[in-house]
């Protein structure tokens, strides 16, 4: 998939992410980059996660390695941008995944301007999945 950004490291250490000359995808696009053996993640499921997200060719916008904690939330229910929804439901944890989600999944025409994030901007996402119940 050498049209998606690569990533540093492995399962929990924080990426760096590395674009290539092609523009962002139009659709969402999903790359598992390190598979894991658990359960597959369920709709409904409250997932725990660290994750890495930096707009395409731009700046890093959040990232819960720095923090030191995890973040949990309800997946495939619509509690957090749609991208995030459609890309974890159906993978395993323990799995290292690479998200590359347009506007229209993400934040959409008003962006996030807090985070400087635009509304024509792809976010791309390497999420470690740590647990689901």
């Amino acid at each position: 998939m050498s049209h998606l950004p690569s990533a540093s490291g492995t399962f929990g250490d924080k990426p760096v992410l590395e674009f290539p000359e092609n523009a962002a995808p139009q659709e969402l696009a999903v790359v598992v980059l390190e598979q894991g053996t658990g359960e597959e993640v369920q709709a409904g499921q409250s997932i725990d996660v660290n994750y890495y997200g930096q707009v395409w060719n731009g700046a890093m916008f959040d990232n819960s390695y720095d923090r030191g904690s995890s973040i949990q939330f309800p997946i495939g229910v619509g509690a957090v941008i749609a991208g995030w929804d459609d890309a974890l439901v159906g993978k395993q944890i323990g799995s290292r995944v690479l998200v590359s989600i347009p506007p229209h999944l993400g934040y959409g025409d008003r962006g996030m301007p807090a985070a400087g994030i635009g509304g024509t901007d792809t976010l791309v996402f390497v999420v470690d999945i740590l647990g689901a119940r």
